[in-house]
């Protein structure tokens, strides 16, 4: 039998999925290169993913500096909550 990520990566792309997920409950503030190593990802990667994510209006930059900080929106905030949920249904 599949294990939970294993059933999970059928439905979502590992890696964008995680991205929401990490921004969901951050651990402080949030920047690229910190996500990229949570999720165990290539820093370019992140930052292509995160500006599709930025035009659906899932995610938002805050400059600080040299720095961007990431957000989620409300509505990312409302898909991260159903990918949690379906994450731990499976």
């Amino acid at each position: 039998m599949a294990g939970e990520t294993d059933i999970f990566n059928v439905f979502f792309r590992e890696k964008p999925a995680l991205l929401l997920l990490g921004l969901r409950s951050p651990k402080g503030e949030v920047y690229a290169s910190s996500l990229a190593k949570e999720i165990d990802c290539t820093y370019s990667h992140v930052v292509k993913v995160i500006q599709q994510m930025q035009e659906a209006g899932l995610v938002t930059f805050k400059k600080q500096g040299r720095l961007k900080l990431l957000a989620l929106t409300s509505r990312g905030q409302k898909v991260a909550d159903f990918i949690q949920n379906i994450k731990g249904s499976l």
